[in-house]
């Protein structure tokens, strides 16, 4: 489930040998506030993460963290008030639907569970900048845990929290995808019924529902980073600084184990390659929602080969089409359903990637040129508030994900 399990087994996991100075430069010379995830960022020694965030507070006016919320304590909550510090909780729902988050045994993982859910309804309570990120899996997401999934989602919004990011599972064994992994049919179903939900909702927004809607409607200016034409070796929305302070991608594009330094120029050639490879061979050919997704995050990618889509095209395919069905039936005219229009936009995002430059499906429906190069803000990686797998390429310390959009049929 972890997109750091190759980078643990090959044993190249981040440790305390950090370099604080080393840090703050490389985040000093990108030059836009940041989050710091892990691993477990709050395992950090308190004294070294209160440097960081007075010093990104000194800067930036902000910090943010993406946590599992289970080692919080009263310093953190004071840290995170002082130094404003929005907090992304990765959480896949109450009780027996987080237990895919193993503590060591039943009763620890339960117990972990609680406090983590303790520290999210304190922040809610306390009015402070939180999210959430929750995989999709067989302990939260099977049709007969499903319903309780939905029910803490209600009781969520009636909190007052904001924004979900909801993840389709990363795939790194086969143990896992045999253990927890839902199928396709299931992967939709739940999706969709979070989209269902979220119309009855005063607060709540999911991603990617919001993000699929605005892109079938062509306006993605607050779209996430899978959305947009991911090059895995510059990744543009996440800015990885590690404990030496070296520049790396999104660990998600991470399948030897090892974190290889950014490239200097990005290349637009996997969406160019997807668009004109048969569907049965791992590409997007002939396929409407290509102008959408693009093939979506190349850290989901078929056998972990960023070279392909990803391996949940067919989960994407069914709410894409479901939600066109939706958005046309509410008088909307969906892009994917207006083949003048979304031909043009094809030609248009096609031409611009073979520059080597991005372009947004927005720009191009409005005869927009690409943009000289990539630059901070150009994409969410996703996780409102402080950002998850969004796009506004905040760097992200070491070793997380927000958005915000109402939305919806």
């Amino acid at each position: 489930m972890c997109y750091q399990t190759p980078i643990r087994d090959a044993g190249n996991q981040a440790n305390d040998d950090y370099d604080m100075e080393a840090m703050k430069r490389a985040l000093a010379e990108e030059n836009y506030q940041f989050t710091i995830g892990g691993g477990e960022p709050l395992m950090t020694p308190i004294d070294d993460l209160e440097e960081l965030w007075r010093w990104g507070h000194e800067r930036y006016g902000q910090n943010a963290v993406q946590t599992s919320a289970t080692t919080v304590t009263e310093r953190h909550f004071e840290l995170f008030q002082r130094y404003n510090v929005s907090v992304g909780i990765s959480l896949e729902g109450p009780g027996e639907l987080n237990d895919i988050r193993w503590a060591g045994s039943l009763k620890r993982t339960r117990e972990a569970s609680r406090s983590a859910e303790a520290v999210l309804h304190r922040l809610l309570e306390e009015r402070h900048s939180v999210s959430l990120i929750t995989t999709l899996n067989r302990a939260n997401a099977a049709p007969d845990r499903l319903p309780r999934l939905l029910n803490w989602y209600r009781d969520l919004d009636s909190r007052g929290l904001r924004h979900v990011n909801l993840h389709l599972m990363e795939i790194e064994t086969e143990q896992i995808r045999d253990e927890w992994a839902l199928s396709e049919e299931e992967n939709a179903g739940a999706l969709l019924a979070c989209a269902e939900l979220q119309a009855e909702l005063e607060h709540l927004r999911f991603q990617p529902i919001t993000d699929m809607v605005q892109l079938l409607l062509g306006d993605d200016r607050e779209t996430s980073c899978i959305w947009n034409a991911c090059d895995p070796m510059t990744t543009r929305a996440v800015h990885g600084v590690n404990g030496q302070g070296d520049r790396i991608n999104c660990s998600r594009t991470n399948k030897a184990g090892v974190d290889v330094q950014k490239a200097d120029q990005e290349l637009l050639v996997r969406p160019l390659a997807l668009y004109h490879t048969p569907q049965e061979h791992g590409g997007c050919q002939n396929c409407r929602f290509w102008f959408a997704c693009k093939g979506s995050c190349p850290g989901e990618s078929i056998h972990g080969d960023s070279r392909l889509k990803t391996e949940h095209c067919g989960t994407l395919q069914r709410v894409f089409g479901e939600l066109e069905t939706r958005l046309a039936s509410l008088g909307f005219r969906p892009v994917s359903l207006d083949e003048n229009r979304r031909k043009m936009v094809e030609a248009r995002l096609l031409e611009a990637f073979a520059q080597g430059v991005p372009l947004r499906v927005h720009a191009a429906l409005n005869g927009g040129a690409p943009a000289a190069a990539a630059k901070h803000g150009d994409t969410q990686h996703g996780d409102r508030d402080h950002q998850d797998h969004g796009d506004s390429e905040k760097p992200v310390l070491t070793h997380g994900d927000h958005t915000d959009q109402t939305l919806v049929p």
